[in-house]
């Protein structure tokens, strides 16, 4: 469950946002959360499904000044729930699912909006190399 994750040159990688209602804290979502997480890695964790992995992210307030530019530097409290697939056309395959709709839609209660955008990817590297 928190193992690193290996993420192949190719891949697309999705980029959710959801943004949480005023006053809900994490502890409220994490059931949900948790949940849809578990179906797309046990339901679409093959070659078939093209789940490769994926992290989320809760916003931890800061915006680096040295990173941004321009004069927007405020965002909303929210989650950021990043996955990695073979390809995006898998990723719409495995959310028009109904097992999958159903728990994204048991999160969506806790949230005034979300969105979900979609990378191709260009490079990768590490430090060691």
């Amino acid at each position: 469950m928190f193992n690193a994750l290996s993420i192949p040159f190719g891949c697309v990688m999705l980029y959710n946002v959801v943004k949480l209602k005023e006053g809900v804290p994490l502890e409220a979502v994490e059931m949900a959360l948790g949940e849809m997480c578990n179906v797309v890695k046990n339901t679409y964790g093959d070659d078939n499904g093209g789940f490769i992995g994926g992290q989320v992210y809760k916003f931890g307030g800061f915006i680096s000044e040295q990173g941004s530019v321009g004069s927007s530097k405020k965002a909303d409290d929210h989650l950021a729930i990043v996955t990695y697939w073979q390809s995006y056309e898998q990723h719409e395959k495995s959310h028009a699912d109904a097992t999958f709709k159903e728990k994204f839609d048991a999160l969506a209660e806790f949230a005034t909006d979300t969105y979900e955008m979609g990378y191709e990817m260009l490079w990768q590297g590490d430090a060691n190399e």
